[in-house]
């Protein structure tokens, strides 16, 4: 495994801009609060949320659920292929890493690459406390949006259910790809799917009325769109919906939760993840204030302009989540 020094060493080779180690030696503060009122809102809303679930006795079973999902959505068919995949890369970069745990599952699976999580949210520091003993594994406090990283100096970008989350996605994104290796670096990146117009138009209105209430009224009002997901599905009764494409609502076989989930109000409810974990999900939709949608012609529009090549593409009723690679002879 790297050492921390030549991590640092290595860091400080790729980087634009001066990289100081605080006291705690796997983290530093690059950027710590944004100018911008709901971006740092954003950023508030999951500092918040992370603290939160940090004391979760479900966590465990969530990040498994995480990764087993990261392994669809990027293309990858076990995580032995993964890990085959990490390896072949010397400088990895989850963007928006949260409280670290897929990054340290990058740095578990790749010990001789050096791998960097950074998030505007407080929670990385945590994520630096929980992972200490990892020594091919940095964390920084900062904007993904304006990395510290050279231009095509990160052989794979993991931007995973945060692009949406920043104050202009299309310029994050642009960013990124920047940052990306164009001699057979990949950038893997996720995107919130629109939904149906009732839900779109509701999403939005609701998300407005969320900047204006309190935390605790958050996390209330989190508990009882959770419960009203509990019992929604403890019903268990299925519905038959005809198409009706002036709504966007596609007709077929519905659970009446999922039917309500998805084309009306966000209310989850997963049984096998628990309760604490469904409240949380449920307080990830409506608090922070910044949360974009898109459509697949306009993620394969965001591709085009960028001037990439898609490697995968995912689609599903929640995303759609590819990996991608620069134009270049040499990264086919």
């Amino acid at each position: 495994m790297m050492n921390r020094e030549d991590c640092w060493e290595l860091w400080r080779k790729i980087a634009r801009e001066e990289i100081r180690p605080s006291a705690q030696e796997n983290f530093c503060v690059l950027r710590s609060s944004s100018d911008t009122g709901t971006e740092q809102q954003t950023n508030d809303a999951f500092s918040d949320k992370w603290g939160a679930y940090e004391e979760s006795s479900e966590k465990e079973v969530w990040y498994q659920m995480q990764k087993d999902w990261y392994l669809r959505l990027y293309g990858f068919a076990t995580e032995d292929d993964f890990a085959d995949f990490l390896q072949s890369k010397k400088v990895i970069f989850d963007a928006g890493c949260g409280l670290g745990y897929k990054a340290a599952w990058f740095a578990s699976l790749a010990p001789e690459s050096l791998v960097v999580g950074i998030d505007y949210s407080e929670a990385v520091g945590i994520a630096a406390k929980n992972y200490p003993t990892q020594t091919n594994l940095l964390f920084a406090q900062g904007d993904i949006a304006s990395t510290p990283f050279s231009e095509g100096s990160i052989d794979y970008v993991s931007c995973d259910q945060v692009i949406m989350h920043t104050q202009h996605p299309d310029e994050t994104f642009r960013e990124l790809v920047r940052v990306t290796n164009p001699n057979g670096g990949e950038f893997a990146c996720y995107f919130y799917a629109k939904k149906a117009l009732p839900r779109e138009l509701l999403d939005d209105h609701f998300r407005s009325a969320c900047t204006n209430m309190s935390k605790e009224e958050l996390w209330d009002m989190s508990n009882q769109v959770t419960v009203l997901g509990k019992n929604l599905s403890d019903l268990s009764v299925s519905i038959e919906v005809p198409d009706i494409p002036a709504l966007e609502i596609k007709g077929g076989t519905y659970d009446l939760q999922r039917f309500i989930y998805w084309n009306f109000l966000k209310c989850f409810w997963n049984e096998d993840l628990g309760e604490e974990t469904s409240i949380v999900t449920n307080y990830d939709w409506y608090s922070p204030s910044n949360a974009r949608r898109y459509s697949e012609q306009e993620v394969r529009g965001l591709i085009d302009r960028n001037g990439l090549a898609i490697r995968h593409f995912h689609h599903e009723e929640a995303c759609h989540s590819g990996r991608f690679f620069k134009h270049s002879p040499q990264s086919k």
